[in-house]
């Protein structure tokens, strides 16, 4: 499986992998990106299976990101792992499409929950 992390931050982009392993999932292929213009043109080529994404970001944030994705049709199974949790974001994030929001700080067991129906 294939996944894309998308996040400015390259500690945050590694600490989102260990999470992963931590939480059991193995044997992924992660790809990476500092931001949604370069996670677009990688969403493109690469054709990820699923998307962790970051809410702020600089050149485009993860919304714009998301709806970017949304417009070229590309339907990739697509989460927010961010900061941003309130009922607001949780909202604007369901309606771009967004099949989870993970709130940071998080545990394994919590990326576990939100992965599950997508990583096999």
């Amino acid at each position: 499986m294939k996944i894309l992390i998308v996040d400015d931050s390259r500690a945050m982009r590694r600490i989102i992998q260990r999470t992963l392993r931590q939480a059991g999932f193995t044997g992924l292929e992660v790809l990476e990106a500092g931001d949604g213009v370069e996670a677009l043109e990688l969403a493109r080529d690469a054709r990820p299976d699923l998307i962790l994404s970051d809410w702020h970001m600089p050149r485009m944030s993860g919304l714009e990101f998301k709806r970017a994705l949304n417009a070229a049709g590309l339907g990739i199974p697509f989460g927010f792992v961010t900061s941003e949790n309130t009922h607001e974001m949780r909202q604007l994030a369901e309606e771009a499409g967004a099949d989870f929001l993970l709130a940071k700080p998080f545990t394994p067991e919590d990326m576990s929950l939100a992965l599950e129906a997508f990583v096999a």
